[in-house]
């Protein structure tokens, strides 16, 4: 199909009058509303006001503008049926081939703290969805553009050819359909915000990049990100060198990015398969890092880094000594960068803007035919809601407490993580059964040379018997901190009273699955 005829009514007008210019340079007859026909005006671009053919200027305050027949009839006829031809002939309505709209910024209204509930409804957007619904929905014979983007494509395409193609009719269609759907659910979402879980979920997410492949080679992927979020996982974080990230980088980095969160002071997290192996808190970056490389350094290899200080010179002296998939930090000294592009394929990224990560969203899990929405366990545990039942825990017992506590909710359940001196020491997530989990956790300390007199060890959820407690008191545990709420509580409680030893009962779970 060819293009004679051009309806422009745009809310952003970026590039539209030098897109005007050349449709009107190419034979194109165009038409525009109010303050595009204003803009192009300006611009000396000849067009004919929508209120010419229409015989109506702006009525109720702009609310309506483009609904009328002569408008829509023009979109929707259908060039192949002659009593629609001759319907439009019969009103004296010429058929419109191109429909350019955008919609009203309703979304960047929202997200404005001061923004009135009046000003809101006004941003409701009514006739540039109906235009942009009617264009696609006959793209058989009209061209539907709702993005500057596709200006100059469209453009080249038309000009090398007097004509778009159906492929590019159809491409652009869906572009149009995906668009109002995107800013239907905008408006939907926006009016059920105090509603937890409405009765239709509308989140619209975005494409922001295509990955190589998913899990494994054979499965496609791609990275969304959800439209509307304050921020995202790759929100301001620039690349400085390194292989493009994959699927299981990105999950990985969310994992650690998440725990890091929970830590105070100079922080590293090591991520493999979305489970932490090694975690260190400490004075300094360095020290952190050492601390969470020696938790376990088997695992460590080709794992995810994430630290919440920036990198210095002999950090990145080390680190460039190790095989890590994706190193995150808020900067970099220039000679930790020199020593770590020894290492070309490690993924090097920089937090640009040093910001905090929010995590306020929602939980989102695909099951078979749906999906299970929750609340993102994000919020910390207060420490007045904790019940010290047996023993006398002092301040270095505590510290390590909580920095376990904050550990092993992000690990896979069945999870325990066993701790001390601001170091995990043995991890052990994944199993069908707790017991086996504090099996793998003081096992995996014992190979990798750590004592574990004096340490700490959390639990996601309360034992159910006294045996998993009983093999972590032996390997020489002094504190556990665990949810509690079993039946058995009190004969877990019995045995950690006969060790000697200190337990704190959190009262809530940290299941991960």
């Amino acid at each position: 199909m060819t293009i004679r005829r051009a309806l422009l009514s745009v809310y952003d007008k970026t590039g539209i009058a030098a897109f005007a210019r050349e449709l009107h340079g190419l034979g194109v007859e165009l038409l525009a509303s109010g303050g595009t026909a204003r803009a192009l005006a300006e611009e000396r671009i000849p067009v004919t006001p929508l209120e010419e053919l229409t015989g109506f200027g702006e009525l109720l305050g702009h609310r309506v503008v483009t609904l009328h027949p002569a408008v829509h009839a023009g979109i929707l006829a259908r060039r192949d049926v002659p009593a629609d031809l001759a319907e439009l002939e019969a009103h004296g309505i010429a058929p419109i081939d191109l429909v350019c709209v955008n919609l009203y910024p309703f979304e960047r209204t929202v997200g404005r703290l001061d923004v009135s509930w009046d000003e809101v409804i006004e941003q409701i957007d009514i006739g540039g969805p109906a235009l942009l619904r009617a264009a696609a929905k006959n793209h058989a014979d009209v061209v539907a553009l709702c993005r500057p983007e596709d200006y100059g494509p469209l453009l080249d395409e038309f000009r090398a050819r007097a004509e778009v193609s159906p492929e590019t009719r159809r491409e652009l269609a869906g572009r149009a359909f995906r668009t109002t759907t995107a800013y239907d659910a905008a408006v939907a979402g926006w009016f059920g915000r105090e509603d937890a879980f409405p009765e239709t979920y509308v989140p619209v997410f975005d494409r922001f990049a295509e990955l190589s492949y998913g899990e494994n080679p054979h499965q496609r992927a791609a990275y969304y990100v959800q439209r509307g979020a304050r921020t995202h996982l790759l929100a301001r974080v620039e690349q400085l060198q390194g292989k493009p990230l994959s699927f299981n980088n990105l999950g990985d980095l969310s994992a650690a990015r998440l725990l890091a969160l929970e830590l105070e002071g100079p922080a590293a997290v090591i991520v493999k398969h979305a489970s932490p192996c090694g975690v260190g808190v400490a004075d300094t970056i360095d020290e952190a890092f050492a601390k969470a490389l020696a938790a376990d350094p088997v695992s460590a290899y080709g794992g995810v880094v994430v630290l919440n200080r920036p990198v210095g010179a002999a950090l990145g002296k080390v680190l460039a000594k190790h095989f890590v998939e994706v190193l995150f930090a808020p900067g970099y000294a220039d000679a930790a960068l020199t020593e770590l592009s020894a290492k070309d394929a490690t993924r090097v990224l920089a937090d640009a803007e040093r910001r905090s990560f929010v995590t306020s969203e929602r939980d989102l899990r695909r099951v078979l035919g749906g999906v299970l929405v929750q609340d993102r366990d994000a919020d910390g545990d207060p420490l007045d809601a904790m019940d010290v039942v047996c023993g006398d825990p002092d301040t270095a017992a505590w510290d390590d407490l909580l920095f376990a506590w904050s550990v092993v909710k992000h690990v896979v359940s069945n999870a325990i993580v066993i701790a001390r001196g601001g170091q995990t020491l043995g991890i052990g997530g994944g199993q069908t059964s707790r017991v086996d989990a504090v099996r793998i956790a003081v096992e995996k300390a014992g190979a990798l040379g750590h004592s574990l007199e004096g340490a700490v060890l959390a639990s996601d959820a309360f034992f159910p018997f006294a045996d998993g407690p009983g093999i972590a008191l032996e390997a020489g545990v002094s504190a556990i901190i665990q949810p509690g709420g079993s039946k058995r509580d009190g004969e877990v409680l019995d045995a950690v009273r006969e060790a000697g030893a200190t337990m704190v009962v959190t009262g809530r779970r940290h299941f991960r699955h």
